[in-house]
């Protein structure tokens, strides 16, 4: 179609034109869609909406059309006979049918749109009830409701408008913790569809394991590492002093442990399907860790990912020296290392999304577009904006708009 051929802007049905609203309900099959406009053709209407649903095998179909001008020489009204024949068409269909008159589109929707995303384990009706007066309560208006996923978690997202992202943000993160569900908000807009970068900790996120307490068995010095572990992840301790003095109880391990080791990591449930997932997008996917580059080379090159970086245990001689080498990957240096992936890959901040579930996590999660906390300690849940409270790491997906149905076609066809 050449510029000259598209219809001017002032086609579009202004708020004074009439409309119809058709509505169809039944048991679904092929044919009906087709049906309906086969219907509504013979009355030259045009389409300015569109809205279909198939829940449990029934069908909610939704048209909303201009309202037919008179036939040439016709003695009844031209709605009135659509109106009969489309009741007609819906009967031989054994489907209902509802048409309602009215005038113009759509009201507009308020500035400030958002996407609501919510994981539950079950989602009960009492909880949708409160999620979506909390909604109304900000403002917001609830335009959408699209289920993304029914197993391992049942996951819906609403598109809301008229509120601002952070004040949904405000008001459903203490909502989610009082009901018991995990609940994201993002903004809306193009930039959800961009290419992100994902970073994510390595430690009780990525894997089900903490590596250094995996040494620690091999040493027999794991209650001992195990201890302070917990404290430095709850912000007891300074990172760098716990990790030094965990790993000088290592000294003088076999270097041959880093493989036994390498051999007892494992992944947390949904990692590979989430990496997986997010490499066939096209997006870059990042490891950083406060725990040894020994481990996360090996898982670099294991899951494909394109940016990985830890602390370094020092091995002279074939033993562990009880000692690190190189620049401390910590709290701070998850942040940096954060921004320095993005710059790499070409991806603004506000596109990446970092997870992790310690203290050490927590500028890393509040430096991303979008932090997420999963299974994570009391501190790091209140502080990111979202947190994920299941087992299962591919949960994440659906926080960025990937339905499970996407997850599993993208798997029928893994080379």
């Amino acid at each position: 179609m050449s510029a000259s051929q598209i219809p001017p802007a002032t086609a579009v049905p202004g708020d004074d034109v009439p409309t119809l609203l058709v509505k169809i309900f039944g048991k679904d099959r092929p044919g009906i869609t087709a049906g309906l406009f086969d219907t509504l053709a013979a009355y030259s209407v045009d389409v300015v909406d569109i809205e279909q649903v198939v829940t449990r095998g029934r069908i909610t179909l939704c048209a909303l059309v201009t309202a037919p001008s008179p036939a040439e020489g016709s003695t009844g009204t031209a709605e009135g006979d659509l109106r009969a024949t489309v009741h007609s068409w819906a009967e031989s269909m054994s489907l209902q049918a509802e048409i309602i008159s009215g005038r113009g589109d759509n009201r507009p929707r308020g500035t400030g749109r958002s996407h609501v995303t919510v994981l539950g384990h079950p989602l009960t009706a009492e909880t949708t009830a409160a999620i979506a007066a909390a909604i109304t309560a900000t403002g917001g208006n609830i335009d959408r409701i699209f289920r993304l996923a029914k197993y391992p978690v049942t996951a819906v997202e609403f598109a809301v408008s008229g509120a601002q992202t952070a004040s949904l943000r405000s008001v459903l993160a203490p909502e989610a913790a009082q009901l018991g569900v995990d609940i994201a908000v993002v903004a809306a807009g193009l930039q959800r569809r961009a290419q992100r970068l994902v970073v994510m900790d390595v430690d009780s996120t990525l894997i089900q394991d903490e590596v250094i307490e995996l040494f620690a068995a091999h040493a027999g010095c794991e209650a001992e590492v195990a201890e302070v572990t917990a404290a430095a992840m709850r912000g007891e301790l300074d990172f760098e002093q716990s990790l030094h003095a965990r790993v000088e109880l290592l000294g003088g391990l076999d270097a041959s442990v880093v493989e036994a080791v390498r051999k007892e990591v494992r992944l947390t449930p949904g990692a590979r399907t989430l990496v997986r997932t997010l490499k066939r997008l096209g997006y870059q996917v990042g490891v950083v860790s406060g725990g040894f580059t020994q481990v996360t080379d090996a898982l670099q090159e294991e899951l494909g990912l394109d940016f990985a970086s830890a602390n370094t245990l020092e091995i002279i001689d074939g033993k562990l020296t009880g000692r690190v080498t190189g620049e401390i990957v910590d709290r701070a240096g998850k942040a940096r290392l954060l921004r320095s992936f993005a710059q790499q890959a070409g991806v603004p901040l506000a596109q990446t999304v970092a997870i992790g579930d310690g203290a050490n996590d927590l500028d890393m999660l509040n430096t991303a577009g979008l932090g997420v906390a999963f299974n994570a300690k009391p501190v790091v849940r209140e502080a990111a904006h979202t947190a994920v409270n299941v087992p299962f790491l591919d949960t994440v997906l659906y926080l960025l708009g990937i339905t499970r149905e996407e997850v599993e076609a993208a798997e029928t066809h893994v080379g």
